[in-house]
């Protein structure tokens, strides 16, 4: 659907972008990742076109290729600044933007007409942009960029502004558009919602690729093991830990619960016999590695105390 092959951008002295390649497939939803001046704004905007690179090229599927071929393919984008004319009526308001994207005016008031009802602003259709709530103006920029249901959709921080049950909408909205043969690329700073939401990440940091592929693949690469909570009753002194092979590191220990990071590929045979000897344990669960932690250790290793500060900016 997209390829981008060894893109780079420079703004004076700062390079935004460095050599950034990546592709995305049709129907995948592919999460653009990275900490704050990393890039992420800068690539979004050399993929939907509104500026350009300073070397390397992005190739959008449905543009013509050197023989003439090509798919039909349209791009839709949600930018993280609000881009809405706030004297306008909100239901003129998205008509005006599908049409600008080919659709005819009756159609493009109609479609509309039905992403108010089912977003729950369709009895303020005639209000202006202006008078809405931040979440609900995320709402209204969000249906223009999918108004006209395109090929790609590129969604720049689509969760900014809204509450936790608006963002369970608009995981589930983005997951029906993908399930309608849409391919999204989204930037997102909430994890947790990452995890449920992308089929494979994306991370970049000071303008370059540091990590991509799935959930499953980040943790492997990683050789990062599950977290073990064991919640126990009374006190102990827990130097023992230290001693247990299979820990990689003890997150807490204290207020009847014990946190621990196990090392990958590790048997617990070790910690079992250990926490039953030390320990009058009441209960014990396991947790996956979240895409946080992979997130934070992963930002962390590519910026030791000892380098220059960060060099990108998005």
């Amino acid at each position: 659907m997209l390829s981008v092959e060894r893109v780079s951008k420079q703004f004076g002295t700062v390079i935004a972008v460095d050599d950034i390649s990546m592709s995305v497939q049709p129907g995948e939803i592919l999460a653009l990742l990275g900490p704050n001046g990393a890039g992420k704004s800068t690539l979004i905007r050399m993929i939907v076109g509104l500026i350009r690179p300073d070397s390397g090229k992005v190739v959008r599927a449905w543009e013509a290729t050197a023989d003439g071929e090509g798919r039909e393919g349209r791009m839709g984008y949600l930018p993280e600044e609000r881009g809405l004319y706030q004297d306008m009526p909100i239901l003129r308001t998205l008509s005006y933007f599908g049409t600008l994207q080919g659709m005819p005016p009756r159609q493009a008031t109609s479609e509309a007409a039905k992403w108010l009802q089912r977003l729950e602003l369709d009895a303020r259709g005639s209000d202006k942009v202006k008078v809405l709530s931040k979440g609900n103006q995320q709402k209204v920029q969000f249906v223009a960029s999918v108004l006209h249901r395109p090929t790609l959709a590129i969604l720049d921080e689509p969760f900014s502004g809204l509450d936790p049950l608006n963002q369970e909408l608009f995981l589930q909205l983005i997951r029906e558009l993908r399930d309608s043969g849409m391919t999204v690329i989204f930037s997102a700073h909430q994890m947790t919602l990452v995890e449920r939401l992308a089929d494979r990440v994306f991370l970049m940091n000071r303008g370059r690729q540091v990590l991509n592929g799935t959930i499953a693949e980040l943790r492997g690469r990683w050789h990062t093991g599950e977290r073990l909570i064991i919640a126990y009753s009374g006190t102990a002194d827990m130097s023992f830990l230290s001693r247990i092979a299979s820990i990689e590191e003890v997150e807490s220990a204290a207020n009847g619960e014990i946190r621990v990071r196990l090392k990958s590929g590790a048997g617990i045979s070790d910690l079992l016999r250990a926490v039953g000897e030390q320990l009058d344990v009441s209960n014990m669960r396991g947790e996956a590695t979240t895409l946080h932690e992979i997130y934070v250790r992963t930002v962390e290793a590519d910026n030791p105390a000892s380098q220059t500060p960060a060099r990108a900016a998005s």
